[in-house]
């Protein structure tokens, strides 16, 4: 009880809106505070096929009486709704007995507009079926269910293995077992309606029905719209999650940890009201019925905006590195079973430049570990097989350079040059070779010409 009664009224009001999200009714939102009518939380359910209008009033009181409970029944019945309507009075406290036994009677009597009574007792074990806990005076999202961290048909390590099939002069099947570590990162992905009418003495001007759908990253902080990618990775896997069972994910990754909701779902519902109101915010151009040009702001009102759910779930951040000589590779993105949006690609990246990308070739150095693009990648001399410039020892032959795995080569084949006819060793330099040729000749034809020969 002590949690409960710390809250203001607002707070209670607030609180009740997750509540009633959470327990899967549609179009959950608050009436406007300056101009409470008897009711505070408005929402909707589909009862065989049926949507109905369900009127909530909030009481954070000891005690709720009657007179409560007649208003409220007042207020269901002037409610504008296109369909059947029920009301629900919900207290921290308790009821008196001839509220209850009002409320009972309306349901003997099957009236039109029955109203249901939730007191202090009922909240908690409410609270306690949707698996919300109570802190600091609200409720905070809390989600045992997670996106897929890795594909179930294939080896954790699969995506880096998936990565490295095009890089050169390394096979995918002798890459070491890279370390792995997911972070279950919380999103929220919400879908709200916006339908707003503007009019002046013309007419309608400016007309907004709209869904939108977007995915939030979820942590402590300023909510962050997640990217069209990510949003996307979401969004189409929210179908197929998995309990998020830290226990098992341990024994498949290396490293586990899982972030924490930041905020309530009434945050994130107030927070995207008011992102959706500037989105839609716009300037309109119009002719007035003088002949006038005039510009009217059009921004839609907070009730234009109706808020449909909040979906809470994990996005598994999967973190996965692998050694290879002196360098550390990683490879990071956010996963969905098979599906993955990748957020870091050190493995297409030249380790000694800024070229990166998978439309790029590269070239693994065996030598020292190295992923070289064309540039950085040579062919060592004396084993016909790749080095990258970095750690390649180098020399001039037949004035080309020339590049070894290491000095021991590097002398090995000073020996070979040595040993050379001068023919070979001109053709350790094939264009200074065929350049020399090519002058060669050229000199004969004009001797042969000025000689009268040709």
């Amino acid at each position: 009880m002590a949690v409960l009664d710390d809250l203001s009224g607002f707070e209670f009001e607030d609180l009740m809106e997750d509540v009633f999200r959470n327990l899967g009714y549609e179009n959950v939102r608050q009436a406007e505070r300056t101009a409470d009518e008897g009711r505070d939380v408005l929402m909707e359910e589909v009862v065989d096929g049926t949507r109905r209008a369900i009127i909530v009033e909030c009481k954070h009181t000891g005690t709720v009486g009657r007179p409560v409970v007649q208003k409220l029944h007042s207020a269901i019945a002037t409610f504008d709704f296109d369909g059947p309507k029920r009301g629900m009075v919900v207290t921290t406290g308790r009821f008196t007995n001839p509220a209850q036994e009002y409320a009972q009677r309306l349901q003997q009597n099957d009236d039109p507009h029955p109203i249901e009574l939730l007191d202090g007792e009922d909240l908690r074990e409410i609270a306690d079926e949707i698996g919300l806990d109570l802190y600091n005076g609200r409720i905070e999202i809390l989600c045992d269910e997670t996106l897929r961290p890795y594909d179930p048909a294939a080896d954790v390590d699969a995506p880096v293995q998936e990565a490295f099939r095009d890089i050169e002069n390394i096979e995918a099947a002798d890459l070491p077992v890279p370390h792995s570590q997911v972070t279950f990162r919380p999103v929220v992905a919400i879908t709200a309606d916006t339908n707003a009418v503007f009019e002046t003495s013309v007419g309608v001007i400016h007309r907004i029905n709209d869904r939108t759908q977007f995915v939030v990253h979820a942590e402590r902080g300023r909510p962050q719209v997640a990217d069209e990618a990510v949003a996307t990775l979401v969004t189409e896997n929210l179908h197929a999650t998995v309990d998020l069972d830290a226990k098992q994910f341990g024994e498949v990754f290396d490293d586990v940890e899982e972030r924490r909701f930041g905020q309530t779902q009434t945050e994130y519902k107030e927070w995207a009201v008011e992102r959706l109101q500037d989105y839609h915010t716009t300037t309109v151009t119009y002719t007035g019925d003088n002949n006038v040009t005039y510009n009217k702001t059009c921004e839609p009102n907070r009730s234009d905006i109706a808020v449909q759910s909040i979906e809470p779930v994990y996005l598994p951040e999967v973190r996965q590195t692998i050694d290879l000589g002196e360098y550390t590779y990683p490879y990071e993105y956010h996963a969905a079973g098979p599906s993955r949006v990748t957020e870091e690609d050190g493995i297409h990246r030249c380790v000694h430049c800024e070229t990166s990308g998978v439309d790029e070739t590269y070239t693994y150095c065996p030598n020292c570990g190295a992923i070289a693009c064309d540039s950085h990648s040579k062919t060592e001399r004396l084993e016909d097989e790749p080095v990258c410039t970095g750690c390649a020892v180098t020399e001039r032959f037949a004035l080309k350079t020339k590049y070894f795995y290491d000095e021991e080569n590097l002398e090995a084949f000073r020996e070979e040059y040595a040993e050379m006819p001068i023919h070979e060793k001109a053709m350790e330099n094939k264009w200074l070779a065929g350049g020399s040729a090519i002058t060669t000749l050229l000199l004969l034809v004009g001797l042969l010409l000025i000689g009268g020969i040709l």
